[in-house]
């Protein structure tokens, strides 16, 4: 019988009078929710979850944060919540699903994503990084109980100065066109041969990394996916990258849209019926692409992300860009002032509690990271509505072949 919201409102309040959200240690009261099925309540039984409806989660989350119990701080683990997680439970086995399922949710293991390359950014297929067996193949072709060797150089690594686990796609056969011959493993970033350095951006903050593999050592039971399959297990990690960027759903007025309206409430003399238009325009976006957002979660409730999650991203890279430049026109001189350049890496990035400078400056990258706003057009035209692709000429050619 499928779980309805009452009975997951009942579930919480009994799960709260076993564990006093005052009187329980943090970790041990995530633990205890995992363990009870109240952390995804989508995911299958023992996984955290209870195998509900996914819209159903914000019943859980309002229930826990109206008792004041702790969350397990998303946005310090965003890519392991948003992307390592709904892609180990796809392609993971039991024992992977059982490893890092749990720690991941609870915040214990950080991790990130080790995809973008100097040379293979927007072309991700193009990646340069090499994964070679060194190990007995089975008779049956199975490679369990071997190890990987890994050499390479990853980009624009989001957490890596934190994180315990990495997602990382490598080539592991260039006999094979470029979309053929990758393999996605997780990858140890505490392994000898990772080697980490912060990349320092024009805020001053240094949120990406640089991270150099060098005779890195990932045993085959950290494969997720067959070999070779590496391209369509990124393709779902990339799907549900695009819908936890863009496709938040906050309540109304929340994030950026609320700063730049409070800004305009607080500064009555700065007024003009221009800039009230022109406001009032990017209001009504900014509610059009929260009620979106959530139509695409109604729909994450029956399947895995589509290229739809590619329009989100999109609007929310132009919305945060449009409205950061609102911001700084409306305020003029005040709203230059920067108010910290201190180097520094991150463990997240909260737009709402800096500046007007440094929130204009750091909008530049929303329409590149996550895949850039050229690329996902291109997945719009083609994926959602059904135009002619575009004319590849390298697409079936040995990768080893191919111009870099």
């Amino acid at each position: 019988m499928a779980v309805d919201a009452d009975e997951l409102r009942d579930r919480v309040r009994e799960f709260l009078t076993a564990h006093d959200p005052q009187r329980t240690d943090r970790l041990e009261f995530l633990r205890a929710r995992f363990d009870a099925g109240l952390a995804w309540v989508h995911f299958p039984t023992g996984l955290g979850g209870l195998g509900a409806a996914r819209e159903l989660q914000p019943v859980v989350d309002a229930a826990f944060a109206e008792a004041g119990a702790p969350d397990n701080r998303p946005q310090h683990n965003s890519i392991g919540l948003g992307m390592a997680a709904p892609t180990i439970l796809r392609f993971g086995n039991d024992e992977q699903r059982r490893r890092y399922l749990r720690p991941l949710w609870t915040g214990e293991e950080i991790w990130c994503q080790l995809f973008s390359e100097p040379g293979a950014g927007s072309d991700l297929a193009a990646v340069a990084t090499r994964a070679v067996w060194d190990g007995t193949a089975r008779a049956s072709g199975a490679r369990r109980g071997g190890e990987w060797v890994v050499d390479g150089q990853k980009v624009w690594t989001s957490l890596a100065h934190q994180a315990r686990w990495a997602i990382l796609l490598a080539r592991t056969d260039p006999d094979q066109p470029k979309h053929q011959g990758l393999t996605y493993f997780i990858c140890d970033m505490t392994a000898p041969g990772v080697q980490v350095r912060p990349l320092r951006q024009i805020t001053g903050e240094a949120e990406f990394n640089e991270v150099f593999l060098t005779g890195v050592r990932i045993p085959d039971a950290q494969r997720l996916g067959e070999v070779g399959q590496g391209w369509q297990v990124a393709l779902s990690t990339l799907m549900n990258e695009r819908v936890a960027i863009g496709g938040r759903a906050p309540a109304r007025e929340a994030g950026l849209i609320g700063v730049v309206a409070d800004a305009w409430r607080n500064n009555p003399d700065k007024r003009t019926p221009g800039l009230h238009d022109r406001l009032l325009r990017l209001w009504v976006e900014a509610e059009a692409t929260r009620l979106t957002s959530l139509r695409v979660r109604q729909q994450l409730a029956v399947g895995d992300p589509g290229p739809e999650g590619s329009a989100l991203k999109v609007a929310f890279a132009e919305l945060n860009q449009a409205l950061t430049g609102f911001e700084l026109e409306f305020l003029g001189e005040p709203g230059l002032a920067y108010d910290d350049w201190t180097f520094r890496q991150p463990e997240f990035t909260d737009f709402a509690k800096r500046g007007p400078g440094f929130r204009y400056l750091r909008a530049r990258g929303n329409s590149i990271e996550g895949g850039t706003t050229e690329i996902l057009r291109t997945i719009i035209a083609e994926r959602v509505l059904g135009l002619p692709p575009e004319i590849r000429t390298d697409k079936d050619r040995p990768w080893k072949e191919l111009p870099r």
